[in-house]
């Protein structure tokens, strides 16, 4: 998908002052990095970005507007997509899309992934809906409890990805 105002590049820490404030509750916050604490800070995302990979900011109009990273990967096998977030403004505009492309391409050609995986919980739906629109599959549902203690589904789900 093209996109003339859709750009990207990889996440800078002086990124991370408007990154935190995509999720806007703690509900957002819980789909897209269950391990932080609302509200999300810069050292909490910060240390997230340290001990992950691929972290790319996506710009709409030179605005960030969407940021995501592998918490997995293992070369020649399968990269899993991670702080999955948009920006509010920009949402509806092809943002979430677009990365989901981006970062694709990114374990396609650094890792020489086969596979992409990602979680959603259950309440998300507009998670589950794009992910199925472009091609993801369940593969399992696991038990988690979210910050009110209350029993979620994880549906794990993966693409394959194909390789020229």
């Amino acid at each position: 998908m093209e996109h003339p105002a859709l750009d990207h590049r990889p996440a800078l820490a002086s990124d991370l002052d408007e990154v935190v404030l995509f999720a806007q509750d703690r509900d957002e916050l819980f789909y897209c990095y269950p391990k932080a604490s609302w509200p999300l800070t810069v050292a909490q995302l910060a240390a997230a970005i340290a001990e992950r990979r691929g972290s790319t900011l996506a710009t709409l109009e030179g605005r960030p507007a969407g940021f995501a990273n592998f918490y997995q990967w293992q070369l020649n096998e399968h990269c899993a997509l991670g702080n999955m977030m948009v920006a509010p403004w920009a949402r509806r505009h092809g943002v979430a899309q677009y990365l989901i492309d981006v970062m694709e391409k990114l374990a396609r050609d650094q890792y020489k992934a086969r596979l992409m995986k990602v979680s959603c919980f259950n309440a998300n739906a507009a998670g589950l809906l794009l992910y199925t629109r472009l091609g993801y599959r369940p593969q399992a549902i696991v038990e988690r409890i979210d910050p009110q203690g209350r029993r979620v589904a994880l549906i794990q789900l993966e693409k394959t990805l194909e390789h020229a």
